[in-house]
C-alpha cells in the first residue's frame, strides 16, 4: 500500500525533472554551440598557423610558436598586457569601494531613495559599450583641468606618481561611475538581507556607527565584495576599453599572424584573467574563513544580548504597569 501511494508522488518527480531538463536544453545546447566548441577549437588554433587562401582555410600545426611571438617577438602584446593589468589593479578596487559606500547611501531611508537608484543605474541601460566609446573619443568622460587644482599641485610635489594616479582616476571618473552600477544593485542587494537586530543589539551594547560598519556590515557583505569583484574583472576584461581587446580583435586578420595569433593573444589573456579572478577569490576567501566562525558566535551573542534586553523591558513595563495600576485603585 505505502509502495502504491508513493508511486504517483515519484512519477510527478519525475515528470517535473523532464520538464526542467526540456527547458534547460534550450540554453544547454547555445551553450555547447556558441561557447564551450569555440573555447576549445580557439585552443586548438593557437597551436596552429592559419592562412587563409585561395583555397580556403588552411591549419598547420607549429606548436607554441604562436605563444612564443605573443610572448617573446610581437612589441604590442606584452606592453598591452601589461597595460591592462595596471588599469585593473587601479579601476577594481576603486570600484568595488565606490560602488560599497553608493550602496551604502542608497539603502539608507531617505526621501526618493527609488529616485536616486534609478539616477545610478540609468546609465548603465542608456549607454552601451559604444557610445561609451564615443564619448571617450570626443573627451566626454574625463574631468579637465584637475591638473591645476591646488590639491593636486600639493600631492605632486610629496609624490608624483601618486598624483598621476589620482588624475588618472579623475580624468575617467565617468567610466568608473558607470562600471559602479551593477555592483551598487549586489551591494545593495546584499545589505537588505543583513538581519536588523543585529544593529540594534550593536547598538543597545553602545557601539558606534562606525564600529557596526566594520564589526557586522563589512564581515556579512564580504561575500558579495567577492561577486562584485569578479564581475568588475570580467567587466572590464570584455570591455574594448583595454588595449588587450582591440588588438586581439585586430589580430584576427591580420595576414602574418591570423586566427592562430589572435587566438595564442586570447588564450594568454584568459589565463590572466583567471589568474586576477583566483587572486580575488583567495584574498576573500581567507578572510572570510577566519572571521565566518567569529562571526556566527558575535551574531549568536548580539541575539542573546537582544533577546535579555527585550525581556528586561517587558518586565519594567509590567512593574510600572502593576505600579500604576495600585496607584489608582489601592490607594
Amino acid at each position: 500500500m505505502r509502495k502504491k501511494q508513493l508511486r504517483p508522488k515519484n512519477n510527478e518527480a519525475k515528470r517535473q525533472n523532464r520538464l526542467g531538463y526540456a527547458f534547460l536544453s534550450v540554453w544547454l545546447i547555445g551553450f555547447l554551440i556558441f561557447t564551450i566548441f569555440p573555447l576549445f577549437y580557439t585552443l586548438f588554433l593557437s597551436f596552429n598557423t592559419v592562412n587563409f587562401t585561395v583555397h580556403g582555410w588552411e591549419i598547420a600545426f607549429n606548436g607554441i610558436e604562436n605563444y612564443v611571438v605573443a610572448l617573446l617577438r610581437n612589441q604590442e602584446f606584452t606592453p598591452a598586457l601589461v597595460a591592462f593589468i595596471g588599469m585593473a589593479a587601479l579601476y577594481v578596487p576603486v570600484i568595488v569601494v565606490v560602488s560599497f559606500i553608493l550602496a551604502l547611501f542608497l539603502n539608507q531611508k531617505i526621501k526618493g531613495r527609488a529616485f536616486f537608484r534609478t539616477i545610478y543605474f540609468l546609465p548603465v541601460i542608456v549607454l552601451s559599450g559604444t557610445v561609451m566609446l564615443q564619448l571617450m573619443d570626443v573627451g566626454g568622460t574625463q574631468l579637465s583641468g584637475v591638473e591645476e587644482l591646488f590639491i593636486y599641485k600639493i600631492i605632486a610635489n610629496y609624490s608624483r606618481e601618486f598624483a598621476l594616479v589620482i588624475a588618472r582616476l579623475f580624468n575617467n571618473f565617468s567610466i568608473i561611475l558607470w562600471f559602479t552600477g551593477i555592483p551598487i544593485v549586489l551591494y545593495i542587494n546584499g545589505l537588505q538581507k543583513i538581519n536588523r537586530q543585529l544593529f540594534e543589539a550593536a547598538q543597545i551594547d553602545g557601539a558606534t556607527a562606525w564600529q557596526i560598519l566594520w564589526k557586522i556590515t563589512l564581515p556579512i557583505v564580504r561575500p558579495v565584495g567577492l561577486i562584485v569583484t569578479i564581475f568588475t574583472i570580467v567587466h572590464i576584461g570584455t570591455f574594448p576599453i583595454n588595449p588587450v581587446s582591440s588588438l586581439v580583435q585586430d589580430s584576427i586578420f591580420n595576414t602574418i599572424g591570423g586566427l592562430g595569433l589572435a587566438s595564442a593573444y586570447a588564450w594568454i589573456y584568459n589565463v590572466v584573467i583567471l589568474v586576477m579572478i583566483g587572486i580575488a577569490y583567495l584574498l576573500f576567501k581567507e578572510k572570510r574563513e577566519k572571521t565566518k566562525q567569529q562571526l556566527h558566535k558575535r551574531q549568536a551573542q548580539q541575539r542573546a544580548k537582544l533577546q535579555r534586553y527585550q525581556q528586561r523591558e517587558m518586565k519594567k513595563r509590567k512593574v510600572n504597569k502593576k505600579q500604576t495600576t495600585e496607584g489608582r485603585y489601592g490607594h
